[in-house]
């Protein structure tokens, strides 16, 4: 697993998917790296490993990596509900994009 996670040690957050190669579906592990660290392991599954790195960085009041800032406060305001009433204009349209 450490040598999987050195890979990544330039990776400010990343959910790691390592697949078994005889299962079809479920994967190996699944763990959590934060600022280069493996910060979670054992997971169970990628949902499950998103959803906790987003409880770390609404816990612990980290930043969004810039390339996916957009991604998290979409998943942090429309599917998770925290500070869902300040909305961004791309999010307000496509949360009435997808209640359509």
């Amino acid at each position: 697993m450490e040598d999987e996670c050195e890979d990544y040690a330039d990776q400010t957050m990343k959910v790691i998917v390592i697949h078994n190669v005889t299962a079809e579906e479920d994967p190996a592990e699944v763990y959590v790296v934060i600022d280069g660290n493996q910060v979670l392991s054992r997971c169970g599954n990628q949902t499950k490993a998103c959803m906790l790195l987003m409880g770390f960085i609404y816990a612990l009041n980290l930043e969004y990596p810039k390339m996916l800032k957009n991604t998290f406060k979409v998943v942090q305001k429309l599917f998770l509900e925290l500070d869902g009433a300040k909305l961004l204009k791309k999010v307000h349209s496509l949360k009435n994009k997808l209640m359509e």
